[in-house]
């Protein structure tokens, strides 16, 4: 059973709520994060990618991390932060593209994570698990969350819902036009309750924070051996949304070369392996195309090359596992690794990712404008085929999945005091 954890936390002053949130570490480039920086001297960017303002130094040097905690001090002594003066939930609530998200702040215990009740499915990389351990040992805080799935077994996630009202404690708008608000639930029934519902859900299955899941893990193990080791270090940040819930995304490939190949003879090459058909009328606006075939059991790509749009199917084999169903596991299998030589999603600089929820018209101008040989565009995997996947201790391949809401840094923070 998955036990939650209210705490104190530390939040933007509501009148800076405005301006303290700043998108994630990881999903920007620290020349990005010093352009966002530059506009904007109260971003939490300054925290959490420091090395955004020491660029002749090594990301990974030692100056870096004490950076982050002497901003860190230093916002706060501005009275940026305050801190609250006892234990709660929060709810985080997005309002992006018409739609609304609502999720649960909490603490998750680290001894969760590692007898798998936290389920993940991606592989964690250790450079950069080691620059998060890091960061979190040096700032002595979660400064960001893991995004975490659960499956409702009835009345939590209206519950959580019902508690976004009034006045928010914080908000803010991103560029994108999302609205990210911030309700506190400090009643002592209330914060009961909550921890009781969750004591009814079986599993919690990590969406979007591998690396940060992980890190908060080694801090842990870390401080122990040092003997330093608080309760809130066993205890990691994340914001739980009921898994049906949110929105789910494909992750386009970007192709930089056909290795040698015309586009005749790879659409040739692809032909033994699929059925191929050309399509026309496609909605560039949009983020995905949706699929003209409609029968479950057919594997589904769309490949943009020479500005024309090609539909792939291929019949799913029913007798593989759920890893070997995902269409991200046959492009690998069936095109990039045996076509085109990219035996390393990970590594090899011929492949670049873009995550699904952008306009396709974004994803194909990086091939028109011959920067990319072709681009690959993926159908979302389904929540359920993660869950099950998560389950049997599988790992699905890089960048399957790409979810909705996009959460924020610097909302809530949770101190390791």
């Amino acid at each position: 059973m998955v036990g939650i954890y209210p705490f104190v936390a530390l939040r933007p002053a509501q009148e800076e709520s405005a301006y303290v949130p700043s998108v994630p570490y990881d999903v920007v480039s620290a020349e990005e994060a010093a352009a966002c920086i530059a506009e904007n001297r109260k971003s939490f960017l300054r925290v959490i990618r420091s090395d955004a303002e020491l660029p002749d130094l090594p990301p990974y040097d030692d100056a870096i991390y004490a950076r982050a905690r002497a901003i860190f001090e230093e916002m706060k002594a501005d009275g940026l932060f305050v801190q609250d003066t006892g234990e709660s939930y929060s709810v985080y609530q997005v309002e992006h593209g018409g739609q609304t998200f609502t999720g649960l702040v909490a603490c998750v215990g680290v001894d969760d994570y590692l007898n798998k009740t936290v389920k993940r499915h991606e592989l964690t990389r250790y450079d950069k698990e080691e620059d998060r351990t890091r960061h979190i040992d040096s700032v002595n805080a979660n400064t960001g969350q893991v995004f975490l799935l659960y499956r409702d077994p009835g009345g939590i996630h209206e519950f959580i819902t019902s508690r976004a009202t009034g006045a928010a404690i914080a908000e803010t708008v991103t560029k994108s036009g999302s609205v990210h608000r911030i309700y506190p639930i400090t009643d002592p029934e209330e914060i009961t309750r909550l921890s009781t519902l969750f004591a009814d859900v079986s599993s919690l299955y990590i969406a979007d924070g591998h690396h940060r899941a992980k890190s908060a893990v080694n801090v842990c193990d870390r401080r122990k051996e040092r003997g330093d080791l608080t309760p809130e270090a066993t205890r990691f940040m994340g914001v739980l949304f009921a898994h049906d819930s949110v929105l789910i995304h494909g992750y386009s490939r970007l192709i930089r070369d056909l290795s040698g190949m015309t586009r005749n003879e790879f659409l040739s090459a692809l032909a033994d392996e699929f059925t191929i058909r050309e399509i026309e009328g496609v909605d560039t606006k949009a983020s995905e195309i949706r699929q003209t075939m409609k029968d479950a059991h057919h594997h589904i790509l769309h490949l943009y090359i020479d500005g024309r749009f090609y539909e792939l199917s291929r019949e799913i084999d029913k007798k593989a596992d759920t890893v070997s169903r995902l269409d991200v596991t046959l492009l690998q299998e069936k095109v990039l690794s045996p076509l085109l030589g990219i035996t390393d999603p990970r590594g090899d600089k011929r492949l670049e990712f873009m995550g699904g929820a952008h306009p396709i018209h974004e994803l194909i101008s990086h091939v028109d404008s011959g920067d990319y040989a072709a681009a690959i565009l993926m159908q979302p995997v389904r929540i359920e085929d993660l869950c099950e996947i998560a389950d049997n201790d599988g790992i699905m391949p890089p960048k399957s999945t790409w979810f909705e809401p996009k959460l924020l840094s610097g909302l809530v923070i949770h101190t390791l005091d």
